[in-house]
């Protein structure tokens, strides 16, 4: 059964009666930013024939996205689903408080974004500006990002792990 969408003031509601608040975003981003209420259960382990340990879930992502691809999966895993309309941000939008840690590094799909397009801007700037064999790195970026799209293996995400601001960040975790 498909969950049905509610409001993040619907959602509340929800709360009051018992309901469990369940974050299906990655480890990282529930260490930055998190609803205080929300348990923490990663899409994938609720994709692998998880469940929440409450009749009524309420489930949500950072915007709405990932809860509404995955629909059917979240249904699946409570008596009663919800998926919370907007995510994380439309709760912050109605002005409710969520706990927020500054100091846990950016989400690694962040990072990857933020390497990857100032790569490729260098590799264009460099390469109009000094030589055109600097063209090369853009299209190496270029091409590593069309494989990781395809194969699901990003090798500059695997590099970013591996650095110290992410390896702090995973062994306070306990990972």
């Amino acid at each position: 059964m498909s969950p049905k969408t509610v409001s993040v003031h619907e959602a509340q509601q929800l709360l009051q009666r018992g309901a469990l608040l369940v974050d299906i975003r990655a480890a990282d981003e529930y260490a930055r930013e998190h609803i205080a209420q929300a348990r923490h259960m990663p899409m994938e382990t609720l994709a692998g024939g998880g469940s929440v340990p409450a009749e009524v879930a309420i489930f949500h992502c950072r915007s709405g996205n990932r809860t509404r691809l995955n629909a059917a999966a979240l249904g699946a895993c409570a008596r009663e689903a919800y998926v919370l309309q907007g995510g994380l941000d439309a709760w912050k939008q109605a002005g409710l408080p969520v706990v927020a840690d500054a100091a846990q590094p950016l989400e690694l799909q962040r990072q990857v974004q933020i390497v990857a397009g100032s790569l490729i801007v260098l590799g264009a700037v460099l390469g109009a500006a000094v030589s055109p064999w600097f063209h090369a790195l853009s299209g190496l970026i270029g091409a590593g990002l069309v494989f990781a799209g395809v194969s699901g293996f990003c090798g500059l995400a695997r590099v970013l792990m591996k650095m110290p601001w992410n390896r702090r960040a995973a062994a306070a975790a306990g990972g």
